[in-house]
């Protein structure tokens, strides 16, 4: 059985507010098993027989109803979220400060030209996320990408957690 990890979008930020417990149970209650959540940023690991597509879709009409109000979920398996982390283009940066903003599908080849407000953050294209250098801090950054409009940022620190317990599953 395949192991996946769901990372939700803006859960516990702006007023979507998910006890990791409600997701735990979500996710059992979805039929997935050896279910694990980790670190209360909207992070759920699990195997499930059930293809990606299909996960995602279970996922985003379950937290649908549970929140009242749409909530994105990016799927990717352990290999995916492994391969993630061993392609971080910065690999010298401080992964407190380093983050990967998963998205759905691949990055436009143009993403980085519709970038607005850069100081000192460096970016680079993965294959389905894009990497993101803060070297000054997220929270001082005036940075807008508009490619990950729709996607979920993770620093490499919880990447490197949630790889190790996803490979674990």
């Amino acid at each position: 059985m395949p192991a996946y990890v769901a990372l939700l979008r803006a859960v516990n930020v702006g007023g979507n507010s998910l006890p990791m417990a409600a997701l735990l149970a979500m996710c059992r209650s979805a039929g997935f098993a050896q279910v694990r959540t980790y670190i209360a940023s909207g992070n759920a690991l699990f195997a499930t027989p059930l293809e990606a597509r299909k996960v995602k879709q279970t996922l985003e009409s379950r937290l649908a109803e549970h929140l009242g109000k749409p909530i994105d979920v990016h799927v990717r398996t352990a290999a995916e979220l492994a391969a993630v982390l061993s392609g971080n283009p910065f690999p010298h940066a401080p992964p407190s400060r380093t983050v990967a903003v998963i998205l759905d599908e691949p990055p436009p080849a143009g993403a980085l030209a519709t970038v607005r407000g850069r100081r000192r953050e460096t970016l680079a294209l993965g294959t389905r996320e894009i990497h993101v250098v803060y070297p000054d801090g997220i929270a001082a950054s005036k940075l807008v990408i508009p490619a990950a409009r729709t996607g979920t940022a993770r620093n490499m620190n919880t990447v490197a957690g949630l790889a190790a317990l996803a490979a674990a599953l």
